[in-house]
């Protein structure tokens, strides 16, 4: 069996994560750039959000999907004067570059640049994380809404670094995109400034306690983005874009067939395993972790079998359906 269990430093981590402040260093994260006029427009086209009515320091996640709907990644796009800065995943970075580069037709003046390698990404988790920000110098952006962001001046021989509301996690904070040469000095500065350092690991663990979908996980050819919860990232009223049609008709009818739960487990798990309910099948685990707090995972688990406090055996362990923060199993209203 794979190993799941966090060390001590990793366990110290999340709870700093929980109350106070954690750094995490994503910079294995891919950085894409899309430039040029048509890029909100394409971007607009090929992804689930309202790409086209954000501004410049506005930003907002986003789900790629395929042309049937299902899922890629779940993207972080942050509007620019003069680009569009997406955060993708570490495992979908080329997977994405290649992907969006077949969207490019001739008359399109849109430009692709994989920045990853020149710059660096920190995210800030947990709710101290105001206290870094002003040590930072970044307090005009504290309190805006989820996606904003703007740059921020960094000591004397050193450039901006770019500040963003949100952790990435379903925890309050920030994510820090930066110049790969300034990385050292801003991450000094901000672990001197008292957050606790979080690898990834920990920062897998804390997603799957919080539910956030990963690529290979939750988000795969199996699932669609409504399946995964991620109705925040998805406008019903906007044009249309790749997988709009099925998206919609699955809103409309209220067809979303399984949802995205956590699960608390009696013992470890591998993911994989089939979920039943008595002899039915009823879903699949697709993430699992063991944490100071015992051991937990993430699965789809079919809408008519049930959902939150659900009796559960994922093989032969016990488990029973609990909410995760991250993800929503409600239909809005439409906008």
């Amino acid at each position: 069996m794979p190993t799941y269990a966090i060390d001590a430093n990793d366990a110290a981590a999340i709870k700093a994560a929980q109350d106070s402040v954690a750094v995490c260093d994503r910079s294995s994260w891919g950085r894409i750039k899309v430039s040029d006029e048509d890029r909100l427009r394409f971007l607009h086209n090929q992804s689930t959000n309202n790409i086209q009515q954000l501004k410049p320091g506005q930003g907002c996640d986003t789900v790629m999907v395929t042309s049937t709907a299902r899922t890629i990644d779940l993207v972080s796009a942050y509007i620019m004067e003069d680009a569009v800065l997406l955060l993708v995943s570490p495992n979908r970075r080329e997977f994405l570059i290649q992907w969006l580069d077949r969207y490019i037709f001739f008359a399109d003046k849109v430009q692709l640049t994989d920045i990853t390698n020149d710059t660096a990404t920190f995210s800030l988790i947990g709710p101290g994380s105001d206290l870094i920000i002003q040590n930072l110098g970044g307090e005009a952006i504290i309190g805006q809404p989820f996606g904003n962001h703007q740059l921020i001046p960094f000591g004397e021989e050193t450039g901006e670094i770019r500040v963003a509301v949100g952790s990435g996690l379903a925890s309050p904070g920030y994510t820090i995109i930066l110049s790969r040469s300034d990385q050292e000095k801003v991450w000094s500065k901000i672990v001197e400034a008292g957050a606790v350092t979080m690898g990834m690991s920990a920062w897998d663990a804390l997603r799957v306690l919080q539910g956030r979908p990963a690529p290979d996980h939750e988000l795969t050819d199996d699932y669609n983005p409504l399946e995964a919860g991620l109705w925040q990232t998805i406008s019903f009223s906007k044009g249309c874009y790749i997988g709009q049609e099925t998206i919609a008709r699955l809103n409309t009818y209220k067809g979303v067939k399984q949802h995205l739960w956590g699960i608390r487990l009696s013992a470890p798990a591998v993911p994989g395993t089939v979920i039943t309910v008595g002899d039915e099948k009823v879903g699949n685990l697709t993430s699992y972790t063991e944490t100071n707090a015992g051991y937990f995972g993430l699965g789809y688990i079919r809408t008519k079998a049930g959902g939150a406090f659900l009796k559960v055996r994922v093989g032969e362990v016990e488990g029973e359906i609990v909410e995760v923060p991250f993800v929503s199993h409600k239909y809005p209203e439409n906008e």
